[in-house]
């Protein structure tokens, strides 16, 4: 039950990225769950952190191809983020299996 918990707050990145992994930390009595649902969260929330930059750099860009760079870097970080949710939910869930 734990590591379906735990992996279910990575996997959420299909169903509810932010609400699913919040809940599971703030219920979750397990220090187990709960850290695993606060990485996710993060990983998560970390692309659209990553993102405030990157929309700056858009916007104060001088030409079009840096713009259309910073674009490409925000789905590659994305693209990254929700892989790494993905392996880690696999991850977890094989531990003890």
């Amino acid at each position: 039950m734990r590591q379906l918990l735990s992996s279910l707050s990575y996997f959420s990145i299909f169903f509810a990225p932010f609400l699913f992994p919040i809940i599971v930390w703030i219920v979750a009595r397990d220090e187990y769950i709960a850290g695993h649902a606060k990485r996710a969260l993060f990983s998560h929330i970390f692309p659209f952190l990553a993102a405030i930059p990157l929309l700056y750099f858009f916007v104060t860009s001088q030409s079009v191809g840096s713009a259309v760079g910073f674009v490409v870097l925000f789905f590659v970080i994305y693209g990254l983020s929700f892989v790494y949710n993905i392996v880690k939910g696999i991850q977890v869930l094989r531990e003890y299996y």
